[in-house]
């Protein structure tokens, strides 16, 4: 996992025993961004700015159409947290994780707003981890969504569903879309199927 973002790393926790993942949030719980993290919470060394302000990772809404450019989107395209964007040669940590299996999803939200939805997104099959994200790497439909319709969620939320059918080392794309602002937060966790 990628040091924090959002409040709210996308997280998945599983339901059986093994390393358990949140969301985009604290200090270096994801390789990347926001909180899914990997077997040690501090595992990702190096991370930038962002290990002062985990939940900071905010950008333009609208993803995919819009939104942080390719191969910005896990610092949501600020330029401070780039560090986000590093794939380190595809050696991140990654979170293992199994194919099918129910995760729940848990955020923490220090700054608690108006929200449209939280959705989930996963890289295709032959994604290269040690290349930076581009939406071309993801499905084109999340693999999870869940609407909020305006309302403010609390200050810890939790999301269950299905991973989608995957092997091998890919990235969960996380994007918090908030209703009365034009920004959404978002947060890139590393796992291994």
């Amino acid at each position: 996992m990628r040091p924090g973002n959002g409040g709210w790393p996308p997280g998945p926790s599983t339901s059986s025993p093994g390393p358990s993942a949140s969301s985009p949030g604290r200090g270096g719980r994801r390789t990347r961004t926001g909180d899914l993290a990997p077997a040690h919470p501090f595992a990702v060394k190096h991370c930038g700015q962002i290990q002062w302000e985990p939940p900071s990772v905010e950008g333009p809404k609208g993803f995919p159409t819009r939104g942080p450019a390719d191969g910005h989107i896990c610092s949501g395209g600020i330029g401070r947290f780039s560090e986000l964007d590093d794939p380190r040669g595809g050696a991140r940590p990654a979170t293992q994780v199994s194919a099918g299996q129910n995760h729940t999803f848990r955020r923490r939200i220090e700054a608690r707003h108006a929200t449209t939805d939280f959705r989930y997104y996963i890289t295709r099959d032959g994604y290269d981890p040690s290349q930076p994200l581009t939406r071309a790497d993801l499905e084109p439909q999340p693999f999870l969504t869940v609407p909020f319709g305006g309302s403010q969620p609390g200050s810890a939320v939790t999301h269950s569903g299905a991973l989608p059918q995957k092997s091998g080392k890919h990235l969960i794309l996380g994007v918090w879309t908030i209703s009365d602002t034009g920004n959404a937060f978002y947060a890139c966790s590393d796992v291994n199927f």
